[in-house]
């Protein structure tokens, strides 16, 4: 469980504290902290909620961004958050 803890506080110290913004054509609807409700699913590869894969689907083009940027590449390329994204019925894009 401080596993977990320690995973989220780093992940929103990253997210909060990052300057940098994901470049791409649609950046303005490409907000990761909107991913929050996937981060125990994508951590400890527990079932995600619906509200996680709605956040997936709504956020599915920035996925390259995310996986090109090495602020959340290691949040969205883990075996782990895979499983996340094919239990959403979104497929792993191919940048």
């Amino acid at each position: 469980m401080k596993f977990m803890k320690l995973m989220v506080i780093t992940f929103v110290i990253v997210v909060m504290s990052s300057p940098i913004l994901i470049k791409s054509a649609v950046a303005q609807s490409c907000i990761p902290t909107e991913l929050m409700p996937c981060l125990p699913a994508m951590t400890t590869g527990g079932q995600p909620t619906k509200d996680c894969c709605d956040k997936l689907i709504e956020q599915k083009e920035c996925l390259c961004g995310y996986i090109n940027n090495p602020l959340y590449s290691t949040f969205v390329s883990s075996p782990v958050a895979r499983k996340v994204l094919e239990v959403c019925n979104i497929p792993y894009p191919s940048c």
